[in-house]
């Protein structure tokens, strides 16, 4: 498989110092900054001239003298005290653009051995709408998974539903109070019990903050909650039965939420999943000495000396018998590397969760839940806040409901869409809302996505649905104006040929093309889809430069103009690839 432009640079560099009898390490190369000197540069000479006591541009000078024998540059130039400047050869560049663009992932899986990857993200719960708050974990999370896919990995993606825990003993009591003669809370009654679930997701979302509420005035309600998720977890039927509802109406609205995202998992597991599990974790922890008692409670200690700050233990069970997220978690760990036995388990989440998840992956490797070798990793994100900096919310101070920001996101594209001049006169309603609904979602993913993932954004919608600057509409149009180029190409019945490579915008576009490689493999790296949002809005500029310097049907010479199509045809697939990693769709005309 091909390998990346500036590993094969680098290596061929580092021939060029090996041969003047230096390490070939000093030939690491990078993509210039001044365009004007050279499309790539190389350092090495200077630290070369420390270790060896000798000229930096002497040794910089002979370097070059031996790269030029390579016949791959068309410039070689020394700079300062000792940069090397390099320019492609015209042959050189559009041959490995030929090369890559005849793979399907444009080399990007060359070096990259494939792992087995477990993603938890999303996080819904039950009887509660998903919020603002579940959206950078959502399009982060769906964003790292189809990041993962296209590196070839076998990636596992949980959802992990909050779906226990005392929540659930709090609405059972509160549907108690006010339908008490319902089945479920008849201990004598052997079923079977109704196939409709008694509360819908929306009179649930009601219950729940009711409960919640009464729970911290009414000592008497707050036990006999406790006592009903104990029950609960012991597997009393009816309120297995009526828990099951409850989990199933919650399931459904979320599958709405993530399929507007286009968010996709291949598990819908749960806190409740490791309910049989937590009995033989507790045991196995308590027989191995892992765990102890400390005031009643079951913990594990999981400080260090290295430790800075007070490090809690991780509590497994408080004294009343009762577990907490920190088991449901730990044990989720545990199945997951009985079933699974990943490579890595990555979890996106809160950044301000990071506390909970460093006494967990402690606990993990303390308990030998998992193999050593399995890498678990914490991606934190910071906040979507509104224009006054402050975390969003509504005008009179509660969470932003998920469904309602992307439905003011898809109104908004389509107040900005049917302003578009041209727009409502060329396409009909059923086309203009499938191309408002792909904007309006591009908008909200490409302004999450495109910021680096622990800081905080300002959700401007009205800025966000622009198609200019760096937004997602912005990279869509782009990608779509190609389309309908190659379209009347094909009318015209025009086709693609051989690169070629004469003007310096078409060789700017043709590197940015060849960067995709490096991109791809920071981002997997550093956990960073902002990566990607720089690539793709780097290529999307220079195809505009391209586009408006080089004419592609209106080019008379037909080898230029064959070039030039094939050029845009790889252009908007590696466009397309990269849009589609970050979950954006691009229409087929806009």
């Amino acid at each position: 498989m091909t390998n990346s432009l500036l590993s094969q640079l680098s290596h061929t560099v580092g021939q060029a110092f090996a041969a003047i009898g230096l390490d070939p390490a000093f030939g690491k190369t990078f993509t210039s900054q001044r365009r004007d000197l050279g499309q790539f540069q190389c350092n090495g000479a200077l630290a070369a001239a420390k270790q060896a006591g000798r000229n930096p541009r002497e040794i910089g000078a002979e370097a070059i003298a031996e790269l030029e024998k390579t016949g791959l540059f068309a410039d070689l130039t020394l700079a300062g005290p000792g940069f090397i400047n390099l320019k492609l050869s015209d042959d050189f560049l559009t041959g490995h653009i030929s090369d890559i663009a005849a793979d399907a992932w444009f080399g990007a899986r060359s070096g990259h051995t494939p792992q087995k990857v477990i993603l938890d993200y999303g996080g819904p719960n039950v009887a509660k709408a998903m919020h603002v708050g579940h959206l950078r974990a959502t399009i982060i999370g769906e964003s790292l998974r189809r990041l993962r896919l296209f590196l070839g990995d076998e990636v596992i993606s949980d959802v992990h539903f909050g779906d226990w825990g005392l929540p659930m003993g709090l609405l059972i009591k509160e549907i108690e109070r006010r339908q008490p003669d319902l089945p479920y809370f008849d201990k004598d009654y052997t079923g079977p019990y109704p196939a409709a679930s008694p509360v819908t997701v929306e009179e649930l979302q009601e219950l729940y903050p009711a409960a919640s509420s009464r729970s911290k005035e009414d000592p008497a309600f707050l036990e006999a909650a406790r006592s009903a998720t104990f029950e609960l977890q012991q597997g009393r039927a009816g309120y297995r039965a009526l828990w099951q509802h409850m989990r199933d109406v919650s399931i459904e609205e979320t599958r709405t939420d993530f399929d507007l995202l286009g968010a996709h998992f291949t598990e819908w597991k749960g806190e409740a999943d490791t309910n049989e599990h937590i009995p033989l974790m507790l045991a196995r922890l308590k027989e191995a000495g892992y765990s102890e008692i400390s005031d009643g409670a079951v913990v594990v200690r999981v400080s260090e000396e290295s430790d800075k700050k007070e490090m809690p233990p991780l509590i497994l069970e408080k004294s009343d018998g009762a577990v907490m997220y920190g088991t449901t978690d730990l044990a989720t760990i545990e199945m997951r590397s009985m079933e699974h036995e990943p490579d890595s388990i990555l979890y996106v989440v809160d950044a301000r969760q990071s506390l909970h998840f460093e006494q967990v992956f402690r606990a993990a490797r303390k308990c030998h839940s998992l193999k050593p070798e399995c890498h678990l990793e914490h991606i934190g994100f910071g906040t979507v806040n509104g224009k006054d900096g402050k975390p969003l919310k509504t005008r009179d101070g509660g969470v932003v409901r998920l469904r309602s920001l992307i439905e003011d996101a898809i109104g908004e594209a389509r107040k900005v869409v049917k302003e578009t001049a041209g727009m409502s006169e060329r396409f009909d309603a059923d086309e203009l809302a499938d191309i408002s609904t792909k904007v309006g979602i591009a908008a909200i993913k490409y302004a999450d996505l495109s910021n680096q993932r622990m800081s905080n954004y300002i959700f401007d919608l009205e800025r966000f649905t622009k198609f200019e600057g760096r937004t997602g509409p912005y990279q869509m149009y782009a990608a779509v104006r190609i389309k309908s180029m190659l379209r009347k190409a094909a009318e015209q019945g025009l086709t693609e040929g051989r690169l070629l490579a004469g003007m310096e915008a078409e060789r700017n576009l043709m590197l940015a093309l060849a960067s995709l490689p490096e991109a791809i493999a920071v981002a997997a790296e550093k956990n960073a889809p902002n990566i990607l949002c720089d690539h793709v809005y780097a290529l999307s500029q220079e195809f505009n430069a391209f586009y408006h310097e080089c004419p592609v049907l209106g080019e008379a010479e037909a080898d230029i103009r064959a070039s030039r199509l094939r050029l845009c045809a790889i252009t908007l697939r590696q466009m397309e690839q990269v849009l589609g990693i970050l979950g954006i769709d691009v229409p087929e005309r806009m």
